[in-house]
């Protein structure tokens, strides 16, 4: 008597707990290599507005302690994006600086790890 084809019950399951074994090691890494690359272009933007921030000094004369805003001042040194806007930090931070040679902040700052300021 021929035997069927296909697969049968126990076949399918062992299957399926391979797929759901795997998975279960891939998801962690790929949550945690999101969140690094998150705060890796976070501390990007950072970068640019301490950039812009210096470039902004030095061209109006402005010294340690100054005033600056960031959205009125420091746009026209800082490649805005799409929208014609500063980018912003890709976990909805937002970004900070109030004085010239200060260090811009992101509000999320420490609160997630990998932190998003700046080294």
């Amino acid at each position: 008597m021929p035997r069927p084809h296909g697969f049968t019950l126990v076949e399918i399951m062992i299957v399926v707990a391979i797929i759901g074994l795997l998975a279960a090691m891939a998801i962690p890494n790929l949550v945690r290599s999101r969140a690094t690359s998150q705060a890796n272009a976070c501390i990007n933007n950072l970068h640019k507005i301490s950039d812009a921030s210096d470039e902004f000094g030095i061209e109006h004369n402005k010294t340690t302690g100054d005033h600056v805003s960031l959205n009125l001042d420091l746009t026209p040194y800082i490649k805005m994006n799409s929208a014609g806007k500063i980018p912003a930090c890709p976990s909805h931070g937002t970004y900070d600086m109030e004085k010239v040679g200060d260090q811009p902040t992101c509000s999320i700052g420490t609160s997630v790890d990998p932190q998003h300021v700046l080294p």
